[in-house]
């Protein structure tokens, strides 16, 4: 069976990212350093907008807009995960016997990602709010605005959303995949 993903030009993606055996890497504030530089890296010569981020200790969830003609997440996200993982401290690479473990960029991440290709306005805000509710969801913070690895206070401060906007339990069934 050979796996098909949306190709649109333009396009906004929600993408899950894990890491290999959901080790968590980014629970070191230094591997989550290193991942901003690989983004920033591969948005030099592969231009797309980050809509929404999260971070999280063992996985990522992020929006991102391509070029209207542009349709090419999958090199970016292979740009990305290989940069990061010649870069990032070899002491947080997960311990793993699998063949794929001869390939660099496979021991810090799983093989492959989930996306989700957004429809509409309406998709796109439930999707960011999932994004911005996951620390919460997963019990790490008590509050979106208490974790440091998201783009929430950037929506604060655009005025989209209040700063204790999240404090209360929310509702995202059927939307994001971990």
């Amino acid at each position: 069976m050979q796996y098909r993903r949306a190709i649109t030009p333009g396009g906004s993606f929600f993408f899950t990212v894990v890491t290999q055996a959901r080790k968590p890497i980014f629970a070191n504030s230094d591997a989550v350093d290193v991942l901003r530089d690989a983004f920033r890296h591969v948005r030099k010569s592969r231009p797309f907008e980050i809509d929404a981020i999260v971070v999280m200790p063992e996985h990522l969830h992020c929006i991102w807009t391509l070029p209207t003609n542009d349709a090419d997440f999958s090199t970016r996200w292979r740009l990305i995960k290989t940069w990061f993982s010649k870069h990032c401290d070899p002491k947080l690479r997960p311990a793993t016997n699998l063949v794929r473990k001869a390939k660099h960029e496979q021991a810090f991440w799983q093989h492959r990602y989930w996306e989700h290709q957004l429809r509409d306005e309406n998709d796109f805000a439930r999707h960011v709010d999932y994004i911005h509710y996951n620390p919460v969801k997963h019990g790490l913070v008590s509050s979106p605005m208490a974790w440091p690895y998201s783009s929430f206070s950037r929506y604060v401060v655009a005025g989209i959303y209040p700063p204790d906007w999240g404090n209360d339990v929310i509702n995202l069934e059927g939307i994001g995949h971990e």
